[in-house]
C-alpha cells in the first residue's frame, strides 16, 4: 500500500486517506487561452515508467493539497512537499538522483 506523509499536518497517511489529483506542475490555461493550449492542458500528460510527480489531497485529514515524488514501478516515495511549490525541493531531487543516477528534472510547461 502507498503511504505518503502530509507536509502540512505531518501524518503518515495511507492511500485510502488520500485523493489522487493527477500530474503535478502543469500550467493551467484560462478562458482567454488558445484552443491548442487548452487541448494540450486537458489531454497531454506524462505517464512515465519511473519517477513521477503527482498531486494528492489529504481528504480524510487536514484537507490540503500537496505534491509527491514517487516511482510508478516500485511505489517508492522520494518525498512530499506543499502544492504551492513550483518545482520539487532540492533535497527530493537529490534523493531521486542518488537512486536513479541518469534522472534529470525536466522543465514543466
Amino acid at each position: 500500500m502507498l503511504t505518503l506523509k502530509c507536509p502540512y499536518c505531518g501524518v503518515q497517511a495511507e492511500e485510502t486517506e488520500l485523493h489522487a489529483g493527477g500530474e503535478a506542475h502543469l500550467t493551467r490555461f484560462g478562458p482567454d487561452s488558445s484552443d491548442d493550449d487548452f487541448e494540450t492542458y486537458l489531454f497531454t500528460r506524462e505517464n512515465p515508467k519511473g519517477v513521477h510527480f503527482e498531486r494528492w489531497r489529504h481528504s480524510h485529514g487536514c484537507g490540503k493539497w500537496f505534491h509527491a515524488a514517487r516511482c510508478t514501478m516500485t511505489l517508492e516515495v522520494f518525498g512530499t512537499y506543499p502544492a504551492q511549490t513550483t518545482e520539487p525541493p532540492q533535497d527530493i531531487r537529490d534523493a531521486i538522483t542518488a537512486k536513479r543516477p541518469g534522472w534529470t528534472w525536466r522543465e514543466f510547461s
